[in-house]
């Protein structure tokens, strides 16, 4: 059914496909994480509020995330290559995967830390803990199993962003399906990236599943 050339094809898909996902996530999760933290302590509701802060940072982060990611690709291409020195393959489609993810984390790190215990943070601030104390060492590791649930759904949706990108040779897995399946109508190309893709994001989605639930003491 293939021959050498194609496996070796879809081999590289494969880790270029693991490396923008991977690579992606962990920098949406470096902006995302403390945008998230702020949301949610700025709040009215929150630790620390700053109504103004707050309303200003959410219109940025609903804007962002309003941008269909395959305009968001395009409009980003100068930024891109001003960062990496080109728009093609799996580096230079790092660059709109955080910015779009980015938000989208801010809010999933918001929605987690909003189901953390209420008694908890009052118990910390009656003992006179800091914003920060209360953030470090309350809400972050009583918020861990939704995190890393979060992140989990986080990394499916960068990986599913990832294939889209491969209509402007965004490399991995998505271009390959593109090139093969959607130019050259061979179909049975495309049916095995999307094979991968799905067998991708089950793993993805089991791993995160199973931390999350070793780390969800309340299950002990």
């Amino acid at each position: 059914m293939f021959d050498r050339g194609m496996l070796e094809l879809l081999g590289m898909g494969i880790l270029e496909t693991l490396y923008m996902t991977v690579g992606s996530t962990a920098l949406a999760y470096a902006f995302g994480l403390p945008l998230g933290v702020l949301l949610y302590v700025t709040d009215k509701d929150g630790i620390y509020p700053i109504p103004a802060v707050n309303k200003i940072l959410g219109f940025i982060i609903n804007f962002l995330r309003s941008v269909p990611f395959l305009i968001l690709l395009v409009f980003l291409i100068p930024l891109t290559r001003a960062i990496v020195g080109t728009t093609i393959g799996s580096t230079a489609t790092i660059v709109p995967l955080v910015i779009a993810a980015s938000p989208f984390v801010a809010r999933m790190v918001e929605s987690s830390l909003k189901e953390v215990d209420g008694g908890v943070i009052e118990a910390a601030q009656s003992m006179g803990s800091t914003t920060f104390q209360i953030i470090y060492k309350v809400l972050l590791p009583e918020a861990k199993p939704s995190l890393i649930i979060g992140a989990a759904i986080t990394i499916t949706t960068i990986l599913g962003y990832s294939a889209m990108a491969g209509f402007v040779g965004g490399g991995g897995l998505g271009t390959i399906a593109v090139n093969y399946g959607y130019y050259r109508y061979q179909r049975d190309v495309m049916a095995v990236t999307v094979v991968l893709l799905v067998i991708i994001v089950q793993i993805f989605q089991e791993v995160g599943m199973r931390i999350a639930k070793h780390s969800d003491k309340r299950i002990k």
